[in-house]
């Protein structure tokens, strides 16, 4: 897998994830868990560099 694929997938689950979270209205009552996803963010983006670079 390329890493622009993985870059567009990425961003892809994440806008869905987002998405899905609005229309239940969850977004406001878990704001204050919104650091955790960045981090997990932080993780999957050292595993890419990681993994994608030559």
């Amino acid at each position: 897998m390329k890493r622009r694929t993985f870059d567009v997938i990425v961003i892809l689950l994440i806008a869905i994830v987002l998405t899905i979270l609005n229309q239940l209205d969850l977004l406001e009552k878990l704001a204050g868990f919104l650091f955790i996803p960045l981090l997990i963010m932080y993780f999957i983006g050292q595993y890419a560099a990681q993994k994608f670079s030559k």
